[in-house]
């Protein structure tokens, strides 16, 4: 169920802050129709971190509600809180979301034995297939192939995304956990080097302005047209860049307002990027050809 080109969704929000329900709705039937594989809203490019609780899980409603069984949908559900997390996850099965996205925990740092209990609280108490995020640059810690694998023996923890741009990762993950367990990777420049190492796809932020060339470059991977796929991904890497010129999700949130979804409004402590940033995201989207 989980392969190919999925995305991280932004959050639009109007200019004050307020969550633009319209744009958010307009932004997923656009991703749908221009071949995403399926969305993650209220990741960190969703600003999960300032969205209440309330408008987290208005998130998640409005993504599910919108996609409408037509792809699968990976709610954001996580938190440095086990209790937080379960609670998400909980509403997020609720809701009608196909698996739940919960991040190692920050900020505390626990052991790895206190990664494998927190994940197992989860999985036991929400019941709902759980895809680990695994992402040490944002949360300090790194889950290792040993705990993955001591995971990945719980009925509901089906997956990883995997943040680490490590291309040796994939590798032992699949002999540690199996075919089956689904290997998405988290960072956008080496997703086909990632593929190739025996991942199942990309949960990508690129993929909020250039939608349907990730979905084609997915779609020609899988199809072995491999020359088509890093023909794809060469045109890319520009964007790529970008998008990681400041802190995400500031470059692809005024992206994604070039094409008209949602403001340049990201929240505090998210300040407004620089002039300079700015005039980078605009030529790469010339120069891929999102832009005339």
């Amino acid at each position: 169920m989980f392969h190919g080109s999925m995305v991280a969704l932004v959050t639009p929000m109007h200019e004050d802050g307020r969550i633009d329900e319209e744009a958010f709705v307009r932004f997923i039937n656009w991703q749908i129709a221009q071949g995403t594989h399926g969305i993650v809203p209220v990741g960190t490019t969703g600003e999960s971190p300032t969205l209440t609780h309330d408008e987290h899980k208005r998130v998640v409603e409005l993504a599910i509600e919108t996609a409408a069984g037509r792809v699968p949908v990976i709610a954001g559900a996580g938190s440095n809180s086990t209790a937080e997390a379960i609670g998400l996850a909980k509403h997020a099965k609720k809701a009608g979301a196909n698996a739940v996205l919960v991040v190692t925990p920050y900020y505390n740092k626990p052991t790895q034995e206190g990664l494998f209990r927190h994940y197992t609280a989860i999985a036991d108490e929400a019941g709902i297939p759980i895809i680990i995020y695994n992402i040490p640059g944002r949360s300090v810690i790194d889950m290792s192939v040993e705990t993955m694998a001591r995971l990945a023996k719980h009925k509901n923890v089906v997956g990883v995304k995997d943040a680490t741009a490590n291309l040796t990762r994939p590798l032992h993950t699949t002999r540690a956990c199996g075919k089956d367990f689904a290997q998405l990777s988290g960072e956008d420049h080496t997703a086909i080097a990632y593929l190739a190492s025996g991942g199942h796809g990309c949960i990508s932020v690129t993929a909020n302005v250039a939608p349907a060339l990730c979905a084609q470059m997915h779609a020609a991977w899988q199809q072995g047209d491999v020359q088509t796929a890093m023909a794809i991904q060469a045109r890319l890497v520009p964007l790529h860049d970008a998008m990681f010129v400041e802190s995400n999700p500031g470059p692809v949130k005024y992206a994604a307002s070039l094409l008209g979804f949602g403001s340049n409004t990201c929240r505090l402590p998210m300040a407004p990027i620089a002039e300079a940033t700015a005039a980078k995201v605009r030529a790469a989207m010339l120069e891929v050809g999102l832009l005339n």
